[in-house]
């Protein structure tokens, strides 16, 4: 059963910077692209950032440039780097693991990071 646990999230100021992480149980993490993927109540959920295992990255464009992502196989966590953090920034981070390129399929697994970027 795949599990999730995604920590590192908080309240801080725009412009701020935030480190999650998120660590992946119950199928092989190296063999899986890892992605970030946040969810706004009331709003869809986009998808923020995905990791190729061969460290190749790939990223929404309204965080690209602030956000940078990068994996830990043999701690089986993924982590996400955010700095200039806006207000539109905020939302419940998660992981998410997929076999290639994320296609759109949204799959909250784990409970998530709150992310709050308020002044």
């Amino acid at each position: 059963q795949v599990q999730f646990v995604e920590s590192g999230g908080g309240s801080v100021q725009p412009g701020g910077s935030l480190r999650l992480s998120c660590v992946g149980s119950g199928f092989i993490f190296s063999n899986y692209w890892i992605n970030w993927v946040r969810q706004v109540p009331g709003k869809g959920p986009e998808w923020v950032s995905g990791i190729h295992r061969d460290g190749s990255t790939y990223y929404y464009d309204r965080v690209k440039g602030r956000f940078t992502t990068s994996r830990d196989d043999a701690k089986n966590t993924a982590y996400l780097e955010m700095n200039d953090l806006k207000p539109e920034d905020t939302a419940v981070y998660y992981c998410q693991q997929t076999r290639g390129y994320f296609a759109g399929i949204f799959e909250f697994v784990g409970r998530g990071t709150q992310v709050t970027v308020s002044s």
